[in-house]
């Protein structure tokens, strides 16, 4: 019976480690890789197959990561368009330093190699000392409820949870088996089956209340299904959007179909899971996002639902 194959976050943490690493040291062994790495020859060049398409755009060679595997050794040389200077603001700089210096915790990264010694310098010209602690703040999840949530992981035990749905803007009553709790873009999340959909879902813990832990216990599955935190069912209806170009961040935020960027306006197209969903982001977004395709009326009739909550009336359609 073969190894179990590493999960997508175990191998881009190796992958981001062992890069800086292995251009450091001219044509280390493989096994001396896997054995600093601590992952088998066959984890290992799948994840160097991934390096032979990572670059920037246009992906042309000169752009692209080069990655030499020969008579059981391995070189990585960096693209041409690495050795130009990069001009970064000080946010963004700072963001850097707390990401490489969050990367040499992991197991195999050298703390004396070129990446630290980058850092190092990035960290001198901000004026900030790397070995500081970053603060992080998450979203404003409840102690109480994110506590019960992860010892209810750990037990494997169901349990039963009142759940805000954004995208329906309503509650309801679940029951769940939670597989772990993780963050991601400043949330905490928990992957989980869940009883009322017959699915897995992902669920946010800053919208969960009530929580109650439930005998019956659960066993995950052998292999967990990745956690993203949005992605659109392919039978999702389509809409297009014309927005100002301050925009953008739209599509930095939210998959997309399509981004079309013109002289004075930003043309998207995206699938639109609930109809609440797309009526917040047309009210965020203000009189100058307009839909073109797909969603008629719906900015007008969420306009008018606002309206009326703040006269006092409620009109049912």
């Amino acid at each position: 019976m073969s190894p179990p194959r590493s999960n997508a976050d175990e191998r881009l943490r190796r992958l981001l480690a062992l890069v800086p690493w292995v251009a450091a040291h001219d044509g280390p062994t493989l096994a001396e890789v896997c054995s600093r790495f601590d992952c088998t020859e066959r984890d290992l060049l799948a994840d160097l197959d991934l390096l032979f398409v990572c670059g920037v755009h246009p992906f042309t060679p000169d752009t692209l990561i080069e990655v030499d595997v020969t008579d059981g050794r391995v070189w990585i040389r960096y693209a041409d368009w690495f050795a130009r200077p990069l001009r970064l603001t000080p946010a963004e700089g700072l963001a850097l330093v707390a990401a490489g210096s969050a990367l040499l915790s992991e197991p195999g990264t050298d703390p004396e190699g070129p990446l630290a010694r980058g850092l190092a310098k990035l960290a001198a010209v901000l004026g900030v000392d790397p070995d500081e602690a970053v603060e992080i703040e998450l979203g404003d999840a409840p102690a109480e409820v994110l506590a019960i949530m992860r010892e209810a992981a750990a037990a494997r035990r169901r349990v039963e949870v009142d759940y805000y749905s954004y995208g329906r803007d309503a509650w309801a009553r679940r029951v769940i088996d939670p597989y772990r709790v993780f963050s991601a873009a400043g949330q905490w999340y928990v992957p989980a089956w869940c009883h009322r959909a017959d699915g897995e879902r992902l669920f946010r813990v800053d919208r969960m209340r009530n929580p109650v832990v439930l005998a019956q216990t659960f066993e995950p599955p052998a292999e967990e299904a990745t956690a993203i935190v949005y992605h659109p069912r392919p039978d999702d209806p389509i809409v297009t959007l014309e927005l100002a170009p301050e925009a953008r961040w739209v599509v930095e935020q939210y998959p997309v179909e399509s981004a079309d960027e013109r002289a004075d306006a930003l043309v998207v197209t995206l699938r639109v899971s609930e109809q609440a969903w797309l009526e917040r982001l047309l009210l965020r977004l203000g009189p100058r996002a307009r839909v073109i395709d797909g969603a008629d009326g719906v900015a007008a009739a969420a306009a008018e639902r606002v309206l009326a909550r703040y006269s006092g009336s409620v009109t049912t359609t």
